[in-house]
């Protein structure tokens, strides 16, 4: 999957499978790669549209319920 490189103090880089429904993070301070599975596509488009995307990452996808693999 390809991940954009994001403006944020937390994430380093975020994608989005909308076939899979899955949400990969990137986190800067252990370079550590997380899926998230079924995340509507809705919150990805939100997530990069945030004021805060550590912010809302935190409170609407780690806080979220969704499963999470680490695959880095």
């Amino acid at each position: 999957m390809e991940r954009e490189y994001i403006d944020s103090t937390s994430l380093a880089s975020v994608g989005f499978d909308n076939e899979q429904s899955i949400l990969e993070v990137e986190f800067k301070s252990s370079g550590a790669i997380w899926q998230y599975l079924d995340v509507p596509e809705s919150v990805y488009y939100e997530l990069m549209s945030a004021g805060s995307r550590g912010s809302y990452f935190h409170h609407n996808v780690r806080n979220g319920g969704y499963a999470a693999i680490r695959i880095g």
